[in-house]
């Protein structure tokens, strides 16, 4: 029996022994960086696995994690993949948002002069790498879920870094808005919605869906994240052509081989040192606030127009954190048939509900929209709605000097009784649409031979009811010859008026000079003989 019982333990040993045997063990990481413009793939599994390379500083190693697994899958076609850097998730869930960014780096990267330059740059101001990181933090979590769902790099979250700052309310001098930075044509390409209430192109859920599905577009073309990033700043045409260019001369097609405007050279650099800094700030003299790793907004559902003062109330959040997370908003009031749903912070969303349900403070728009019947001069539109002047200008932005055309969609006090609320049709397209007030100049011509008050009025392009009424005489009238005649015209068709008139009247005044400096013949005096 004690032998069986020995010969029971032997064998427990060496199958033990057998199972460490054949344990797999993972082959060494492949971190071969690409050489610039060259396009990276899978590498073959028939050829021997590169040796390993120390991780670069921006893209520290995660414990327990293996650097450059299986190449990425964006999702796109095959022919676009490319070698990741991306690492497989540790185990452990990530202690913070900045963690789980610097996990799911999966984009080739760029080491050059400009990239230093950037480096330093943000090095030196830690003050504004920490302000700009700072405000991320409402946008940062959601930004990065997305990513994680089309299963793209996680660096393009740091991309509004470099458009906006993070700002959702930037403009740009070429009308670029938003923390994207969307062209006006490019945010109605991908279904942004730009009107006089609402402004899509700052709104952080729908222009982050238009952004990531334009860089899709973009990967999906070049195959390349630093030549799709070249595109969103440049346009895709744009380095299309540049490729085409360099492919007729023999020469890389790499985003660093490209001839390009300065702004797009700095573009991929400026990314690539924040990701090196968010990699490692304390190498780069820098502080990233706390970002957990949970959602900052909820979304709320909107069913009556609000003015914006009130949700906010309700919510009990400051004015202006409402409207950073509702940043597309451009009037005092939320109309529900255009903006059905708003983001509040998580806690404060449930809030908003209950002091909604619970409000008896009176009617929640104090604003309404009305359609310009007719073309109007703002002081006539401002007292049809019982508003001043100034006040009505400044809440639909209508500058001096300018008149509404019919069906302007504009903003004006609700009456009491009005429970209406705005239509879709009105929420959702309404514009204003203005015209240059032309600023009349009181005119003398003097009539021509045979004019009456019809071809006055033709050759001057008025009416000739007006031209009957300047001059107090019927339509059918007629003007002497160089009788003055009085016309109101614009500025620019006055001047020309009185110079032709005195051109017309210079070749008889050259007469009348010219008759009065004849000389007279000299006199010659007879002599009388005596």
């Amino acid at each position: 029996m004690n032998g069986l019982k020995l010969l029971g333990l032997c064998a427990l040993v060496w199958l033990t022994g057998c199972a460490t045997v054949v344990d797999p063990v993972p082959a060494p990481p492949n971190t071969l960086e690409p050489t610039p413009g060259q396009q990276t793939g899978a590498v073959p599994r028939t050829q021997p696995a590169p040796s390993p390379v120390r991780p670069r500083a921006s893209t520290p190693a995660v414990t327990g994690s293996v650097a450059n697994g299986p190449v990425a899958d964006y999702g796109f076609s095959p022919q676009a993949d490319q070698r990741s850097s991306r690492a497989v998730a540790s185990m452990e869930p990530p202690k913070d948002l900045w963690e789980r960014i610097r996990r799911s780096y999966a984009m080739p990267d760029l080491d050059n002069d400009l990239v230093h330059d950037r480096e330093q740059w943000y090095a030196t101001r830690p003050d504004y790498i920490f302000r700009m990181t700072e405000r991320s933090k409402k946008y940062l979590f959601y930004i990065v879920e997305e990513l994680e769902l089309r299963n793209m790099p996680t660096e393009l979250a740091l991309l509004p870094f470099v458009e906006s700052a993070f700002n959702p309310q930037a403009v740009s001098s070429a009308k670029a808005a938003g923390m994207w930075q969307f062209m006006p044509a490019t945010g109605r390409t991908f279904e942004l919605k730009q009107n006089v209430f609402r402004d899509d192109r700052r709104d952080v859920l729908a222009s982050t869906r238009a952004a990531l599905d334009y860089l899709q577009k973009l990967y999906n073309m070049f195959g390349d994240w630093h030549l799709a990033l070249a595109a969103y700043n440049w346009g895709e045409g744009s380095v299309g052509r540049a490729i085409s260019k360099n492919q007729r001369a023999g020469l890389g097609t790499g985003y660093q081989d490209l001839t390009m405007p300065m702004e797009t050279r700095m573009y991929v650099p400026k990314l690539q040192a924040i990701k090196n800094i968010v990699g490692q700030p304390d190498a780069f003299n820098s502080r990233l606030p706390d970002i957990g790793n949970h959602p900052y907004f909820d979304t709320v559902t909107i069913r009556r127009d609000m003015d914006v003062a009130i949700a906010a109330k309700l919510a009990e959040v400051p004015i202006d954190d409402f409207k950073a997370l509702n940043p597309s908003i451009n009037k005092p009031v939320i109309m529900a048939a255009g903006t059905p749903q708003i983001l509040l912070p998580w806690d404060n969303a449930k809030v908003f509900q209950t002091n909604l349900d619970a409000y008896t403070g009176g009617r929640l728009a104090s604003w309404t929209v009305w359609v310009a019947p007719t073309t109007m001069r703002p002081v006539d539109a401002a007292k049809k709605v019982g508003m001043g002047e100034a006040e009505f200008r400044s809440v639909n932005n209508i500058p001096p000097r300018m008149l509404i055309r019919p069906g302007s969609a504009l903003l004006v006090p609700r009456a009491a009784h009005n429970e209406q609320e705005v239509t879709s049709q009105v929420a959702d397209g309404g514009q204003v649409s203005l015209a240059p007030e032309i600023v009349l100049k009181k005119t003398i011509v003097h009539a021509v031979k045979g004019a009456t008050v019809a071809s006055v009025a033709a050759k001057y392009k008025v009416t000739v009811a007006n031209v009957a009424q300047w001059n107090s005489v019927s339509a059918s009238a007629s003007f002497k010859a160089k009788q003055p005649v009085i016309l109101f015209l614009p500025q620019s068709q006055a001047s020309k008026a009185a110079s032709s008139d005195r051109r017309a009247a210079e070749p008889a005044v050259r007469k009348t000079k010219a008759v009065a400096a004849r000389p007279t013949a000299p006199v010659k005096k007879v002599r009388k003989k005596k």
